[in-house]
């Protein structure tokens, strides 16, 4: 199949279609199995008003818990985050470039690693929790899903709805860097289990904290 060409959604927002390769995508998937299970387990996020979320989470580098980061899992079990390997941080370097044109300095050390099941979805929400305004980059594989990305001002419209694919690659940073972004649906059963994903969605997105 021949991938769709780039597409700008919005200034600074690019759509990468297929952009992650077959042998990329079953190595995503082998390490992001074993980083759920140690040193800090995947789970479901309980939100300070005591919502759950239904994508279950698992960080590196830095741990996310709502609206913060800790190098520690304080809400899970106390321990360390794994690292953030070079390799995965390459893999946002390159995607910074491609989806720009122009190789630039891109550093992430953060990695947010969401699973969904067929009946998970996230709501519109920004990015800032992090003290930078670098690019965040969001890998899939799996499932396919409804990703609706929105503006800086609202959770409503306007809006634009992207079905991304797995190994497609989303980079949103410059004017739409805090926009509103949310996945409304995901559709099951549309995935190829030969990249050892047999259901569901995996999700990582790169940041930059901005910490030290």
């Amino acid at each position: 199949m021949i991938p769709l060409p780039i597409r700008e959604i919005a200034p600074g927002a690019v759509h990468l279609p297929g952009w992650l390769t077959f042998d990329e995508r079953r190595r995503l998937v082998e390490a992001c199995r074993a980083w759920a299970k140690e040193p800090v387990p995947m789970r479901h996020t309980v939100l300070p008003r005591g919502g759950v979320m239904s994508v279950q989470t698992v960080c590196l580098g830095w741990h996310w818990q709502p609206y913060r980061y800790t190098r520690t899992a304080d809400d899970v079990n106390g321990r360390p985050v794994a690292p953030l390997p070079e390799w995965l941080a390459d893999l946002g370097r390159r995607a910074v470039t491609d989806a720009y044109g122009e190789a630039g300095a891109y550093d992430p050390d953060t990695a947010l690693i969401n699973f969904y099941d067929g009946q998970a979805k996230m709501g519109m929400h920004q990015d800032k929790d992090e003290k930078s305004d670098a690019p965040v980059v969001s890998l899939s594989i799996g499932d396919a899903c409804l990703f609706r990305f929105g503006n800086t001002e609202t959770r409503g419209r306007p809006y634009t709805d992207v079905r991304l694919d797995s190994g497609d690659a989303f980079v949103f940073g410059g004017p739409s860097r805090f926009a509103y972004h949310g996945v409304p649906k995901v559709y099951a059963g549309t995935g190829d289990p030969a990249t050892g994903l047999s259901s569901g969605r995996l999700n990582l997105t790169l940041r930059v904290t901005g910490l030290r």
